[in-house]
């Protein structure tokens, strides 16, 4: 067992050995630590049903789970709005923050696997970039996952994902994760 290698995701490699290299040569950084990478990508669920039937949460949880293939943390509401029948610390979805080996999996299934399920997909919006070189989007469904059983799904359930990447502008975000296969629109 001391001479088990670890794996190393096929998106971490390409970029290590290509993306860099172009990312370089785009933007002429002279120091290596400059070049953005990514930090964590966060999968947030927000379960509108939990605030009547908390099986709907469990069922959530247990589809990011196989997801994302971490163990989601369950969030809680802030305050009480009566309007929306929400109690103060009433568990209303769940979310998983992905970070190295897990995150470029993750990525990768994605980009390779989920996007082309996605039904009249085009590419993700422009419009997702926050200024400060993260991506935000969202998907109307679970079931686009390959992981999730369609059959066995009582609830359909969107999702919102955040990549967090240390570029300082949008411009090198965008480069980032187009160089990394990430389908955008044209």
């Amino acid at each position: 067992m001391d001479n088990k290698e670890k794996y190393i995701p096929k998106l971490l490699l390409d970029y290590r050995q290509e993306v860099v290299s172009k990312l370089k040569e785009k933007f002429g950084y002279t120091n290596v630590m400059a070049i953005p990478k990514l930090v964590k990508i966060s999968v947030n669920m927000g379960v509108n049903a939990a605030v009547e039937d908390q099986k709907a949460l469990e069922a959530a949880a247990s589809e990011l789970a196989v997801i994302t293939g971490q163990k989601p943390k369950i969030t809680r509401s802030r305050k009480a709005i009566s309007n929306f029948k929400l109690r103060k610390g009433l568990a209303i979805g769940c979310c998983v923050t992905l970070r190295r080996a897990r995150m470029y999996e993750f990525l990768e299934r994605f980009i390779m696997v989920t996007c082309p399920r996605i039904r009249d997909f085009r590419g993700f919006s422009l419009h997702g970039f926050d200024g400060r070189g993260n991506y935000s989007f969202g998907l109307q469904e679970q079931t686009v996952f390959a992981e999730v059983a369609a059959d066995k799904v009582t609830r359909t359930q969107g999702m919102n994902i955040s990549i967090n990447t240390t570029a300082k502008t949008d411009e090198e975000c965008k480069e980032l994760l187009k160089l990394m296969g990430f389908p955008f629109r044209r």
